[in-house]
């Protein structure tokens, strides 16, 4: 069968933009993103804006509004974020079969996470956005927890065969116990107030210029503990990580308390990632831009490395979380 982004091509995407009253100059740029298409666009009259295409059947319209509504409120706000165009009152356009955004094009590069005052400087800025994000839920959008994240993304793996039979007992085995780790994490962390997150906080997602971050594509944005928008700035030896995550925490804490119980969680929701991004891309194989983006995806060797990566998150959750200084 056809994958549905075989229709989007380039007389496409220029008509979508044309139908919200904006002038495309005819030159276009597809952007590096799988989930979604997202192409920069010049216009004859304004400046270059980026279009996101969202995949068919992921989002509903209501929660697709319910994540501009909340990026929106950030920008509000004066916090550094991307938010979707309204043009004539609108954010969520329809073209041809597809639903798409319109976004002002932001510039930027990854950010320097060896610069503590870089750290210290993002951290403030999620604080912000989380101070935002516990004022009210999302009524549309769904939690970060570990059936959705964990247990129904590995169901699916085993259910539709998508591992080599000689690695799938193991693989089976092994993620059992990873997720009873995950389980006590969260025993271990207990109740925690969950918030709209950004969802997908790591470096792809947040982009550096002289005046400091700005965030992008919350198309992620779910409910869930804070700590997940911290983790994944975190990276190097465990002392690299506790250096980083104490100039993260001094900036988060000058806008929003922290509850230190969900440093328990950091490597219970790096599982969940890990077994969740196998399923990601299997549910998405019959898109054509993941076996040339993923061809070793269907090979021995890397379910042989997923198991392995499995058995070192599940020593990882039975020692004790990182501590800031």
């Amino acid at each position: 069968m056809t994958h549905p982004y075989a229709a989007l091509t380039p007389d496409t995407v220029l008509d979508a933009i044309e139908g919200t009253g904006l002038r495309a100059d005819g030159r276009l740029l597809a952007l590096n993103s799988y989930e979604n298409r997202v192409y920069q666009v010049w216009l004859d009259d304004a400046p270059t804006v980026v279009a996101k295409f969202y995949r068919t059947g992921r989002w509903t319209d209501a929660a697709i509004l319910e994540e501009h509504a909340y990026t929106a409120e950030l920008a509000a706000r004066e916090i550094p974020v991307v938010a979707p165009m309204a043009v004539a009152g609108r954010t969520l356009f329809e073209h041809a079969g597809f639903r798409f955004a319109v976004y002002p094009r932001q510039g930027g590069r990854v950010p320097e996470l060896s610069d503590p005052a870089t750290l210290e400087w993002l951290g403030r800025f999620i604080g912000r956005i989380h101070a935002v994000g516990a004022l009210q839920p999302f009524a549309q959008r769904p939690a970060l927890d570990i059936e959705s994240f964990g247990v129904e993304p590995r169901d699916y793996l085993l259910q539709y065969e998508w591992l080599p039979p000689e690695l799938r007992a193991v693989w089976a085995g092994v993620s059992v116990q990873a997720l009873d780790g995950v389980r006590r994490c969260f025993e271990r962390a207990g109740p925690y107030a969950a918030i709209r997150l950004h969802g997908d906080c790591h470096m792809g997602n947040v982009l550096w210029t002289d005046d400091g971050p700005h965030f992008v594509d919350f198309d992620d944005s779910r409910m869930g503990p804070a700590v997940q928008d911290l983790w994944m700035l975190l990276s190097g030896e465990r002392a690299d990580r506790v250096r980083q995550l104490a100039d993260v925490l001094a900036g988060y804490e000058d806008f929003m308390d922290f509850d230190p119980r969900q440093l328990h969680l950091i490597e219970a929701l790096r599982t969940l990632r890990l077994i969740h991004y196998s399923a990601w891309i299997a549910r998405r194989w019959d898109d054509p831009a993941f076996p040339a983006a993923f061809p070793w995806f269907d090979s021995a060797r890397y379910w042989e490395e997923r198991i392995l990566e499995l058995r070192e998150q599940i020593a990882l959750m039975d020692e004790e979380p990182l501590w800031p200084n």
